[in-house]
């Protein structure tokens, strides 16, 4: 439904929680001075209650992320420049399915999500650049308990495990863009600084291969 043959000037930065996204998108805007579109976590109403209970607020939970990735995809074709994104529509699936699968959502809520998910992505373009912070499941739950958030430390390891292997199912199919894959847990880009270096090179890398700034300049 996505049509990759005209992909729009967007750049995704795609992993499970707690792999560093927002640092990566933080990062990488204030570098290349592009804006960027956050993930809708800090005004979400329903994100701590999906965490208690699951299986009541995982399909409002999805609905209200799938809604807003849209409106997100919606003003970063008004500006008509480069941006970035902490996740996106692209791998919503990977959520639901995950529920699903898990009986935390029925199929009747599966089904309705998966209908309004596929009319959406017939009025989307494909990204310019997918980037998949790769991680392991430990050392996603260090990050998960570092940053402290308490909602998060109530989930039990096997629901990260089952998300994690979702992830890499998904990506490692992922055929919309190109793709550059980082191995998120071998760099710390907040405390050091030759990491950061070493990141931003290997993402830089990638554009130029793509002739990103070739359009972009």
């Amino acid at each position: 439904m996505i049509k990759k043959n005209n992909p729009n000037e967007t750049i995704i930065i795609d992993a499970v929680v707690g792999a560093g996204k927002t640092v990566y998108v933080e990062m990488l805007s204030k570098d290349m001075n592009i804006p960027n579109f956050q993930e809708p976590v800090q005004d979400n109403p329903i994100l701590d209650k999906f965490y208690y209970d699951r299986k009541r607020y995982s399909f409002p939970l999805q609905i209200f992320f799938l809604n807003r990735r849209f409106d997100m995809l919606k003003k970063a074709a008004e500006l008509k420049k480069p941006t970035l994104m902490d996740r996106s529509i692209y791998g919503d699936m990977i959520f639901a399915k995950l529920l699903f699968e898990s009986g935390d959502m029925d199929k009747d809520e599966y089904m309705l999500y998966h209908d309004l998910l596929i009319n959406m992505l017939d009025h989307v373009e494909a990204p310019k650049l997918m980037i998949y912070l790769k991680i392991d499941t430990n050392s996603a739950i260090e990050r998960i308990k570092k940053r402290g958030r308490d909602y998060e430390q109530i989930v039990e390891r096997e629901y990260w495990e089952r998300l994690n292997k979702e992830y890499e199912s998904y990506f490692a199919e992922y055929n919309l863009s190109p793709l550059l894959v980082i191995d998120a847990a071998k760099y710390d880009i907040i405390e050091n600084p030759n990491d950061k270096e070493t990141v931003l090179k290997l993402i830089k890398q990638k554009l130029e291969e793509i002739d990103y700034y070739k359009n972009n300049n």
